[in-house]
């Protein structure tokens, strides 16, 4: 399998690694150089220093190719960003994005991104080790399919996005709708 990861932050260069040694081909990109001395002396992936979110870079180190496309940095916008290249410019089938806030992961699985919460996962983990009760464990927000027919969605009828109000990142406020 030929995985791409945006984010070479704990949870990315310990899936890379994982990855990796199972066998799979790995690319994991990150802005920052000094983010890839997390992965151990072994991996056998490639590292690249590059922005997730420009298409020329992805392209560059063959994410256009990949069977999976992972982003897992710190910031939803940016996760969201690389997803949506990943998934329209370059066609790849499976991408998900991490995102921390649970509003925005069911919005953006509404668009069409796939998207896991680590909000709603370490709730729950920590809810369980209390011993409280818990419904069934987090999952992935599954995309729903891609609406190609933008005439379904009237110009006065805000879109799912519009929906994710004052939970954008530094609290700007809602998203805005769609220009009909």
């Amino acid at each position: 399998m030929n995985v791409v990861i945006v984010g070479c932050g704990r949870v990315g260069a310990t899936l890379a690694a994982d990855l990796d040694a199972r066998g799979h081909r790995v690319t994991i990109i990150d802005l920052k150089t000094g983010a890839f001395e997390r992965l151990p002396a072994t991996f056998g992936g490639n590292a690249v220093r590059g922005d997730g979110t420009d298409e020329d870079t992805l392209r560059r180190v063959g994410a256009d190719q990949a069977d999976v496309f992972l982003t897992l940095t710190e910031g939803d916008n940016r996760n969201v960003m690389a997803a949506q290249l990943a998934i329209e410019a370059l066609g790849v089938e499976t991408v998900v994005a991490k995102i921390n806030d649970p509003i925005r992961a069911a919005a953006y699985s509404e668009l069409g991104i796939a998207a896991i919460c680590r909000t709603e996962m370490m709730t729950h983990a920590l809810l369980s080790h209390l011993g409280l009760p818990v419904g069934p464990a987090p999952k992935v927000h599954e995309a729903a399919p891609h609406r190609h027919d933008e005439s379904l969605i009237g110009p006065d009828e805000p879109t799912p996005a519009a929906a994710v109000g004052a939970a954008s990142e530094g609290g700007a406020g809602p998203l805005p709708a769609r220009e009909g």
